[in-house]
């Protein structure tokens, strides 16, 4: 049988050696990643569809692919240069951009291949973010599948005052999923309390990330997505510097760097 193991030394491999997971001037985006599992009928994914966590919007596994067994899902690191080029000022760093937007192409890339080395192995497979359904309502700010409430589920970490999921390699990376038919051993225990890692949210000794949000989305009650939506999409502080680049859209991430939880669980 498959074993958690064996997909998290090859996304490290493909971290290590893929030209795409660089810079144009050699910088390393991503550095080891986290892999984890969770069951598609893991109890813990019914209740994403309920108001107050997604919504009924939230589709189960089994509802993107018939048979579903297992969900793999894993945290990719920023690493240490993308992160900290992104410390100074409110408007995110050039660097930072191209980590955003490189880094998820590479994403792609990895949730591609994943799909189709589990498709060798006998099985079926697929990610929803690369589905021609998934859906992403940009008014309601929910979406069909959420990449942090389903890395939460499968033991990766836990939810963040900032609302990014705070793992043992931080909080500022990015997330993909694969959905699967075959059974894959090696699942890791889910903290019961989903905001565990988050110092602010167990005993109030952090907030940091409320002043690093230059939007002033973020405060002591939790983060107005709206505000931060509407600061990104629509204020679009970076346009004239993301057109240069041809990227679709604005990008922040300062609530994600130069806190405490950056690269760990504080």
């Amino acid at each position: 049988m498959l074993q958690t193991g064996s997909i998290l030394e090859w996304i490290t491999i493909l971290c290590k050696e893929d030209f795409q997971n660089r810079l144009p001037d050699g910088t390393i985006i991503f550095t080891e990643p986290l892999v984890g599992l969770v069951a598609a009928d893991d109890p813990e994914l019914i209740n994403f569809k309920n108001n107050n966590i997604i919504g009924p919007a939230f589709r189960l596994p089994s509802e993107w692919l018939p048979g579903a067994k297992t969900v793999v899902s894993y945290f990719l690191p920023f690493s240490n240069q993308i992160r900290q080029s992104n410390y100074c000022g409110s408007l995110p760093s050039v660097e930072w951009l191209h980590g955003r937007f490189i880094g998820e192409s590479f994403n792609e890339k990895i949730r591609t291949l994943l799909v189709n080395e589990l498709i060798k192995r006998g099985g079926k497979a697929m990610a929803p973010l690369l589905h021609k359904d998934y859906r992403a309502d940009y008014d309601a700010l929910i979406s069909s599948w959420s990449e942090r409430h389903i890395a939460y589920a499968a033991g990766l970490g836990t939810f963040g005052l900032h609302r990014g999921l705070i793992t043992e390699k931080g909080t500022a990376g990015r997330i993909g999923s694969v959905i699967t038919d075959l059974e894959i051993e090696g699942k890791k225990l889910r903290d019961r309390n989903p905001f565990n890692n988050c110092p602010y949210l167990v005993d109030h000794s952090c907030g940091v990330c409320i002043d690093r949000c230059p939007a002033g989305a973020i405060n002591r009650e939790g983060m107005d997505k709206k505000k931060c939506y509407r600061y990104m999409f629509i204020d679009d502080r970076i346009k004239c510097m993301r057109e240069q680049y041809n990227y679709e859209h604005s990008i922040c991430g300062k609530c994600q760097i130069d806190v405490p939880c950056e690269d760990c669980i504080p």
